[in-house]
Formats: structure tokens, C-alpha cells, sequence
């Protein structure tokens, strides 16, 4: 547990807790928090709850993702290397399943990075129904429009100024950058590539996830709960 911690900085004690489940330790939360306690490791305080938004008619705003492939959301995120020099990140999820589809990492990301961005994940994993983005110019681009609309896709863009309605897209950009983001140096735009990648994959397959049991969005395997002794 405290290696998990140590490995993990910005982990409360359910994910550990998850983390442990799935190496194959059997073990609930209630212990792994008694003994988080006793070691004097912090408990993260919890999450305020959010409110949805609703029109006059009572319907929801938001589109509900309710399969896979059925909504993805796009994003920017700006960064530096340690040089100084600017780069950014166009994270790809799907809001239904959770999993970070792709991050491209590249100094500069414009329409046509963003088209052959969703042409590689679209030969991989098919056509959405949806994507959701901000208004932002690369989205907005009509040489972007056009060509989702070609692929049989439609766009879904939130209201400016209104970041809310983009929520998984900016949660995940939230962990993003506080898991590793803020505790890297990159040295170079290679290494922060190779580094982001690693991140996505860890995400995907191994970091428990609060919306889906503290199970991890795409999980590579499952270790037998018997091959571990009980912790006490």
C-alpha cells in the first residue's frame, strides 16, 4: 500500500484500495483505510457534488453517451518543455466507456492535425455518432465540419464560455495534468511524447476509475484473487 502511495502521489485511498484488489490482494476499502490512517497518509477531501444543467422543458442539456462509440469529446491542453518552448496535447475519449482513445503531442495542432488525429482512430474503432468539443478555431473549422459530416458523424459543440458542458473532457484534462503534467520535467518534445503515451496506457488498463467501480476503463487482464494472501 505504501509503495502504491509513493508510486501513485495523487492516488486517495479507494484507488489503492482497487489497485491491490487487482493485483490480486483480498482486501476492502474500510481496512486499507484504517491502515492509510495509522501510516499517516493523507486522505484526499471529497469531491463536491455537481449539478446538472436543465432547460426551461426539464430536458437535459448534456448528450448522454449510452454505448460505446456512441459520443466522443476532444480537447486541448497547453504545456512546455523545460526549455520554455510551447506544446500541446489533443486528448480523444469516449464518454461512455472513459478511455483515452489517443493524445497527440506536437508542438503546433491545427484542423488537419485534428482530421488525421480522428482518421487514425476511426479506421481503428469506427465512426461515432458524435463529438463533442468547444468552439475553439480547429473544431469549428468548416473543412472539420464538413468532413465529419462526410464520415457520418455529427458534431456537438457546447456552448461558448461554457466549459461545464464538456465535463468528461475537461475532468480527464484535470487529472492529466495534475498526475503528470505537474510532476514531469520534459526535456524535450520526444520524451514528453513517450511519457504521455505511457500515462494514456496506464490510464486506460490500470488507474481505477470513481465512475466505474474503480475499475480502469480498458483492463488488460484479471489476476486470480487466489494468488495473493489476505492483507491484515
Amino acid at each position: 500500500m505504501i509503495e502504491l502511495a509513493r508510486q501513485y502521489g495523487r492516488y486517495g485511498y479507494r484507488r489503492i484500495a482497487a489497485l491491490l484488489r487487482d493485483a490480486g490482494w483480498r482486501v476492502n476499502d474500510k481496512r486499507v483505510e484504517r491502515l492509510w490512517r495509522r501510516e499517516g497518509l493523507k486522505v484526499p477531501m471529497k469531491q463536491p457534488k455537481k449539478g446538472r444543467l436543465w432547460l426551461n422543458d426539464g430536458s437535459c442539456i448534456r448528450l448522454r453517451a449510452e454505448y460505446p462509440n456512441h459520443v466522443w469529446s476532444y480537447d486541448f491542453v497547453h504545456h512546455r518543455t523545460d526549455d520554455g518552448r510551447a506544446f500541446r496535447t489533443l486528448n480523444i475519449l469516449d464518454e461512455h466507456s472513459r478511455e483515452c482513445l489517443a493524445i497527440r503531442v506536437k508542438r503546433k495542432l491545427n484542423s488537419a492535425e485534428v482530421i488525421d488525429a480522428l482518421t487514425d482512430l476511426f479506421i481503428l474503432r469506427g465512426v461515432p455518432a458524435y463529438i463533442r468539443s468547444d468552439n475553439g478555431p480547429e473544431f469549428i473549422a468548416q473543412v472539420v465540419r464538413d468532413w465529419i459530416g462526410a464520415v457520418g458523424a455529427k458534431t456537438a459543440y457546447i456552448e461558448p464560455g461554457s466549459p461545464w458542458e464538456n465535463g468528461y473532457c475537461e475532468s480527464f484534462n484535470a487529472r492529466f495534468r495534475d498526475e503528470l503534467l505537474n510532476g514531469e520535467v520534459f526535456y524535450s518534445l520526444k520524451e514528453a511524447q513517450i511519457l504521455i503515451e505511457q500515462w494514456r496506457k496506464h490510464y486506460n488498463t490500470k488507474r481505477p476509475h470513481s465512475a466505474l467501480g474503480y475499475r480502469p476503463p480498458a483492463p488488460e487482464n484479471i489476476v486470480p484473487m487466489e494468488t495473493r494472501p489476505i492483507m491484515h
